[in-house]
């Protein structure tokens, strides 16, 4: 197991849901990050798919003591760059290319990156990476996927992301090759845009219950 390896797991491997968030709003990041580590999710992953992201993972790193924040949906160096200067405690991907790959190397900031062929698996472990986000894990053919992974790749570990919900977290959170799953259902988006952050943080509490079996 790598140094960066048990960096992650360090940071991921004691919270059964990391909260994928879409931050419209800076605004909306302490409060929101305040409410989900008061309901026991401390790291979340903060996705860099609106204009205010970047600044939404400042902010959260300046300000929330209590949480631990990544920056997510990174697809390039530059971007990987421009959150590690931001506060990013770890850099979550879809996928892995040669550019990100070295980024990951140059940074001491662990890299997460998605694969889900078993070729996409093989290559990212041949780079010394042996936990990986699982994307998009429904869509991908789900816990039963993952599950017929974990012989033939058993030294790799996964968090899945992509349509995990209340409803299915536990497929996922009871298969040994997974260490816990990223969902955005924790912070829905018309909560956060009422501001409703008690109903968030129950949310969070909620999910911060799951364990595996």
């Amino acid at each position: 197991m790598s140094n960066k390896t048990e960096k992650l797991l360090s940071l991921l491997g004691g919270q059964p849901v990391i909260p994928v968030l879409k931050i419209a709003r800076a605004t909306d990041a302490v409060p929101l990050a305040r409410a989900l580590a008061r309901g026991g999710l401390r790291v979340i992953e903060i996705t860099l798919r609106t204009p205010e992201a970047l600044e939404a993972v400042r902010r959260v790193a300046g300000e929330v003591e209590d949480a631990i924040v990544g920056a997510g949906t990174i697809l390039s160096a530059r971007q990987f760059e421009e959150a590690a200067a931001a506060g990013s405690k770890f850099i979550v991907s879809p996928g892995l290319t040669r550019e990100l790959l070295a980024a990951g190397q140059a940074s001491e900031v662990p890299l997460l990156p998605g694969a889900i062929t078993p070729g996409e698996i093989m290559t990212a472990r041949e780079a010394g990476l042996d936990f990986l986000k699982f994307f998009p894990a429904e869509q991908a053919g789900g816990a039963a996927f993952l599950k017929a992974l974990a012989s033939p790749l058993a030294d790799i570990r996964f968090c899945p992301t992509g349509g995990v919900s209340a409803k299915n977290a536990m497929d996922y959170l009871s298969l040994p090759n997974v260490v816990c799953v990223g969902g955005s259902w924790v912070a829905p988006d018309d909560l956060v845009a009422a501001g409703k952050w008690d109903a968030i943080e129950a949310l969070a509490r909620e999910a911060s219950t799951l364990r595996h079996n």
